[in-house]
C-alpha cells in the first residue's frame, strides 16, 4: 500500500508570521493543534516537521489564519450612493414613477459599426475587375543577403540531479557559512567542521532540504547548532587555542564577541552580521519576537560597552564582515562532503545492526540457558537448643587404643550358638 501524499504546508517564517498576524502566541496555538510549545517552536524554525493527524490539524489551523488574514486585508467593496436604496415593489414602483436625472442617465449603447453587416458586392466580370494589388516581399521571399537572421530557439535546459543540485547550494553557500561560524566560534577548524556537518545531513535529508524555500537557511541553524553544543568543550580539540587574529582590533572585537552568552552571540550575528530582519532571527534562534529584540539591545550594549566606536549598527556590520573576510577559512569540495556523509551514514547503519544482532543473540543466549522451572533456595543452617556441638575426632588416649586392640583381637561374629538337644 502506497502512502498518501503529504499534507502540504507554508514555509516556517509564513507559519510564524500567520501566528503572530493572528496575535497567538505559541502556547495558545500548540494547545489549539493539541501538542507542547515546544514542538510549535521546532515547526517555525524548521528544526522539525509534523506528520500524520497533527499535521493535517497544524495546515488547517494555518490555512483558517490565512484567510482571516485575507479578509482583513481586503478592501471594503465600493457601493454607489445613488444606487443604494431599499429593494422591494414600493422602492421599484418609485423607481419607474420618478425618472432619474439626465447625469445620472447611462447613454445607450450605439452598435459599432463592425457590427452592421454590409450587402454583398454584385460580381463583376473579369474585364472589369480591378487588377490586386502589389503585395510587399515577405522575408521569405527577400533574398537570403537582405534577410535577418532569425535566432533559434534553445533547448530547454535538462533539470539538475540531486547531487549537482546540492553541490551548486554547497559552492553558493559553504565559504560564507564558514566564516559566520567562525564569528560564533573564534575557531577555524570548528567553524569548517560545524558547516561540513550540516551539509552532510542537509545530503541524508535532501527532499525535505530540496523542497524548502530557504535551504541555505535550514543549513545555517544546523551549522550553528552544532558549533554552538555544549558538548564541543568536552573534544581535545577544544582544550588547546589556536593562534588570534593578527590584526589587534580583530582580536579585541572576537574576544568580545565570544564573551557574550551564545544566545545573544547568535542574534547579533544574525542581524547584524547576516542581514536577517528580526522576525527571521527570532525563528531561526527559537525564540519570541520580543525576547529576540531583548536579547540584540543587550548584546549591542555589551559590545558597545568595550567598543564605543562600535556604538552604530552600520559600522558594526561593516567590522564584522571585515573580521569574518580578514581570516583565511577555506572548505572541502562538495563531493568529498557528499562522499563524507555517505561513508558516516553508512557507519551508523552497520553499528546499529550490530548492536541488533547483539542483542538478538543475548536473549536468544538467555532464553536458552535461563531454568525451565522453580528452584526453592536453600534456607540457611539454624541452631539447635540441647544439641552438643558436633566436635571431630582427636588422637586416642592409651586406654582407647587399648580397648580398641582388645576389640579386635575377640570374635566378631559372637558367642558360639547353643545347638538344642533332646532329652
Amino acid at each position: 500500500m502506497t502512502r498518501g501524499p503529504a499534507t502540504p504546508l507554508p514555509s516556517p517564517k509564513a507559519r510564524r508570521r500567520l501566528r503572530e498576524a493572528a496575535s497567538l502566541t505559541q502556547t495558545q496555538l500548540a494547545e489549539r493543534v493539541g501538542v507542547a510549545p515546544g514542538t510549535v517552536r521546532a515547526w517555525e524554525s524548521g528544526r522539525t516537521t509534523p506528520r500524520g493527524r497533527k499535521r493535517e490539524a497544524y495546515a488547517k489551523l494555518l490555512k483558517t489564519l490565512a484567510e482571516e488574514e485575507a479578509r482583513q486585508a481586503a478592501p471594503p467593496p465600493k457601493t454607489d450612493p445613488t444606487r443604494d436604496r431599499a429593494s422591494g415593489p414600493e422602492a421599484r414602483a418609485g423607481a419607474e414613477a420618478e425618472p432619474e436625472p439626465e447625469a445620472v442617465r447611462e447613454p445607450e449603447p450605439v452598435p459599432e459599426p463592425e457590427a452592421v453587416r454590409e450587402p454583398e458586392p454584385e460580381p463583376v466580370p473579369e474585364t472589369v475587375r480591378e487588377p490586386e494589388p502589389v503585395r510587399e516581399p515577405t522575408p521569405e521571399s527577400q533574398p537570403r543577403s537582405t534577410r535577418e537572421p532569425v535566432p533559434e530557439p534553445r533547448p530547454a535546459p535538462a533539470p539538475l540531479t540531486p547531487a549537482q543540485a546540492f553541490d551548486a547550494l554547497y559552492e553558493f553557500s559553504a565559504p560564507a557559512l564558514v566564516r559566520q561560524t567562525f564569528l560564533l566560534t573564534g575557531r577555524r577548524e570548528q567553524a569548517r567542521e560545524s558547516v561540513e556537518r550540516a551539509f552532510q545531513t542537509a545530503w541524508e535529508r535532501w527532499p525535505e532540504v530540496a523542497r524548502d524555500r530557504d535551504p541555505v537557511g535550514w543549513v545555517r541553524a544546523t551549522a550553528y547548532e552544532y558549533a554552538l553544543s555544549p558538548w564541543q568543550r568536552f573534544r581535545p580539540r577544544h582544550r588547546h587555542p589556536e593562534p588570534p587574529p593578527a590584526d589587534p582590533g580583530d582580536r579585541t572585537l572576537l574576544n568580545t564577541l565570544l564573551r557574550l552568552p551564545p544566545r545573544h552571540r547568535r542574534t547579533l550575528v544574525l542581524y547584524d552580521g547576516v542581514g536577517l530582519d528580526l522576525p527571521e532571527t527570532a525563528a531561526e534562534t527559537e525564540a519570541s519576537t520580543p525576547a529576540a529584540a531583548h536579547r540584540l539591545l543587550r548584546a549591542r550594549e555589551a559590545v558597545a560597552g568595550r567598543l564605543p566606536a562600535l556604538a552604530d549598527p552600520q559600522v558594526l556590520h561593516r567590522r564584522l564582515a571585515e573580521l569574518a573576510s580578514n581570516e583565511r577559512l577555506g572548505a572541502a569540495r562538495p563531493p568529498s562532503v557528499r562522499r563524507g556523509g555517505e561513508r558516516r551514514a553508512r557507519f551508523r547503519t552497520r553499528a546499529a545492526i550490530a548492536f541488533t544482532v547483539a542483542l538478538i543473540g543475548t536473549t536468544a543466549l538467555t532464553v536458552r540457558t535461563a531454568p525451565t522451572h522453580y528452584e526453592p533456595p536453600v534456607s540457611p543452617g539454624q541452631a539447635v537448643r540441647g544439641v552438643p556441638p558436633r566436635v571431630a575426632p582427636g588422637s586416642l588416649s592409651d586406654e582407647e587404643l587399648e580397648l580398641r586392640q582388645k576389640l579386635r583381637d575377640q570374635l566378631q561374629d559372637g558367642p558360639e550358638r547353643l545347638s538344642p538337644q533332646l532329652e
